[in-house]
């Protein structure tokens, strides 16, 4: 059984592991991790490696690299212990082409209120959660796909601005798993975020893809509305929301994604 589990992991982790391997920040990545030990065990490179072994032996670890190696793997397998055996490497920040626009803790407020007949998403996200960089790129190209004058998309740090989360009910505790957040304004207020959030202020089970995104936020016809709203200048109803609302769900009705 030990041995079974470890495999059974790596084969179901293989599609990922081969989409991680494709990105060559993944494999240096790999490398740099396996460098000192390469460099500490083989002869050539380890024999002028200083030494604190009672038999001096360079090409071996001493005592205070044990230890410091067993911390270390400690915590990474605290940190990775959803993905079992197989460690993880956290995403690069993405630093591609975009049409966002990024809010402090004053200007949200202004910029939803400035304007009410734009229609607006904002993803409420923080630098050091893997999620919000693993879903930059996708809101990155959503983005450059259906912004324009009467849709607008934003984006918030609350780890840097902790009263904006206040303000908007968005948790920045891992535990809450509501980062990252997206939330819909028309007419300055909000219509719907995904995740949704039980009762017990947890998110409920949302995949944030590209498709799930589309579907959920019906952004073919707010794109639509918003080219007419641009054409014509008239102000979107308040009466009839493109999206639904709700985002308080009970805990029976969580949602699994399609």
């Amino acid at each position: 059984m030990a041995i079974l589990a470890p495999l059974i992991a790596l084969v179901y982790s293989v599609p990922r592991l081969s989409r991680w391997l494709a990105q060559p920040y993944y494999l240096l990545s790999a490398l740099l991790s396996a460098a000192f030990l390469l460099v500490r065990k083989l002869p050539p490179l380890c024999n002028g490696l200083p030494t604190q072994r009672e038999d001096g032996n360079p090409c071996d670890f001493d005592w205070r690299e044990v230890e410091i190696l067993m911390f270390l793997s400690a915590i990474v397998m605290m940190k990775n212990r959803r993905s079992m055996f197989l460690m993880t490497c956290k995403p690069p920040l993405y630093m591609g082409p975009e049409n966002i626009k990024y809010f402090n803790d004053k200007t949200i407020d202004e910029e939803l209120e400035r304007d009410k007949r734009v229609t607006w998403i904002v993803e409420f996200f923080a630098n050091w959660s893997n999620d919000c960089q693993s879903f930059a790129p996708i809101y990155a190209d959503l983005s450059l796909k259906y912004n324009c004058t009467g849709l607008n998309f934003g984006k918030v740090d609350v780890g840097r601005y902790a009263d904006v989360s206040t303000r908007y009910k968005v948790s920045t505790s891992p535990l809450t798993k509501q980062l990252p957040t997206l939330i819909l304004f028309q007419g300055g207020k909000e219509v719907m975020r995904r995740p949704q959030i039980d009762k017990k202020g947890r998110a409920v089970s949302w995949t944030f893809s590209e498709e799930n995104v589309i579907r959920e936020f019906n952004l073919n016809e707010l794109y639509q509305r918003a080219k007419k709203l641009s054409k014509t200048g008239d102000s979107i109803p308040e009466e009839q929301p493109v999206a639904p609302s709700p985002t308080i769900v009970s805990d029976g009705e969580s949602k699994k994604d399609k």
